[in-house]
């Protein structure tokens, strides 16, 4: 299962990958505000760090718009991937961005049937939102179980990606579940490695060699 980041700063971008178990890095409008930086610029740097994956939202929700700034998007870096809204216009620039080689990344999806689609317009990748699902009473991994079924079914070569991981136990699940791709918070990146018995562990066997051996 590949780890992608799920930010806008570069900071946290390069420790992730220092740690060499970053895959690729997604963002969207709103993380790459926070940064209050020119959004073409942050993409170029954040390309420059990550040699994965590389995805970038446009912001128009029609079918031209998508399409005029999907182009520029994927003329940053070779590794840009085209993020697009998983609507009728986002299916439609889907279709059309993988007839000219470029890959896309739909996002919001909430639902089997998104996914489905967006698979048959040649989608590199689909993104459905655990965390929002499970912040209005429903259970964001059974839409994972749902859609890795439905692509094992057919075939289907767009890797399933889920988004919205608020922590740790999301991505056990997703690995046990199939997903192809997690993306997480750096946050959640860090909570991976940690666990008390290890700390504990970890103090226990320091404090035994220098009571041993002093230093």
């Amino acid at each position: 299962m590949d780890l992608y980041i799920d930010t806008a700063n570069l900071d946290e971008i390069k420790q992730a990958n220092d740690m060499g178990v970053l895959d690729g890095v997604t963002t969207n409008p709103s993380l790459i505000a926070k940064e209050k930086t020119d959004y073409t610029r942050r993409l170029a740097e954040i390309c420059e760090v990550v040699d994965g994956p590389v995805s970038a939202e446009v912001i128009a929700t029609d079918f031209e718009g998508m399409m005029k700034e999907g182009r520029q998007r994927a003329k940053i870096a070779d590794n840009i991937v085209v993020k697009l809204p998983s609507t009728l216009a986002g299916l439609k620039a889907c279709k059309a961005f993988t007839s000219e080689g470029i890959r896309t990344n739909l996002t919001l999806c909430f639902q089997p049937l998104q996914a489905l689609l967006v698979a048959k317009a040649g989608a590199f990748l689909v993104s459905p939102f655990i965390g929002r699902l499970d912040d209005v009473g429903e259970e964001g991994m059974e839409l994972i179980r749902r859609i890795r079924t439905i692509y094992d079914n057919y075939g289907y070569e767009t890797k399933l990606l889920a988004a919205s991981i608020r922590h740790p136990m999301h991505i056990v699940d997703c690995a046990l579940a199939g997903a192809d791709v997690v993306t997480v918070p750096f946050s959640v990146i860090q909570q991976m490695m940690k666990h008390p018995l290890t700390d504990s562990g970890l103090e226990k066997f320091v404090a035994d060699y220098k009571k041993a051996f002093g230093g």
